[in-house]
């Protein structure tokens, strides 16, 4: 079983999916793990999601597909259900972290406070996803708290491109970044899943 701190070492960039056409769920995984990518987070934000995460689970074993955007209990025991192998949360409330913890899945929690984070890490949880990360202070908050927080590490998502993500990565407080850069709309709508595998094989090179 993964922990949370293993989750931050699957791939230097864990790509930020949303799948409309179930469709595309398996083609995408496929193209992402051709690139060296090994994980996805496919967030809850559309009916297809679910579904999507039951195929890539089923037809692509050697990726890693875990459930973001993961807002309520529910949504946390269905992404379980649907074999999700981790859940990521944008914040963090007690039913949330309750259900979470009750699907005995790792899972990275939201946080985007100094006094959120350490809310999360009294309830020993280290590896959190520091969300929004670009509107929320970016490179420059993250390094700002190492010194008070030594023993948490992130995984900052949300406005990040290909070019500030070294930044990011060069953080001693930073596993890996989340990417919408690879799986965006306009690709999917194409079905280009080659240009998706080279946007792939860039970030696992960062």
């Amino acid at each position: 079983m993964l922990s949370g701190a293993d989750l931050l070492g699957l791939s230097p960039v864990m790509p930020v999916v949303v799948i409309d056409d179930v469709a595309d769920a398996v083609p995408t995984a496929r193209a992402l793990l051709a690139g060296g990518i090994g994980v996805i987070e496919l967030t809850l934000r559309t009916p297809a999601a679910l579904e999507a995460i039951e195929r890539i689970a089923n037809e692509v074993p050697g990726i890693v597909i875990g459930a973001g955007t993961v807002v309520s209990p529910d949504q946390a025991k269905q992404a379980a259900g649907a074999g999700a192998k981790f859940l990521v949360t944008p914040g963090s409330t007690d039913a949330v972290l309750d259900a979470a913890f009750a699907t005995g899945l790792p899972f990275l929690p939201g946080a985007a406070t100094v006094s959120e984070a350490m809310r999360l890490a009294e309830r020993g949880l280290t590896a959190l996803k520091f969300f929004p990360a670009e509107a929320s202070g970016g490179i420059a908050y993250l390094r700002s708290i190492g010194g008070p927080l030594p023993g948490l590490r992130f995984c900052p998502t949300g406005g990040i491109t290909v070019k500030s993500a070294p930044g990011y990565l060069a953080l001693p407080n930073v596993g890996c970044i989340g990417g919408s850069w690879l799986t965006p709309k306009d690709l999917l709508a194409a079905k280009d899943f080659a240009r998706i595998e080279e946007l792939a094989a860039e970030a696992s090179r960062l």
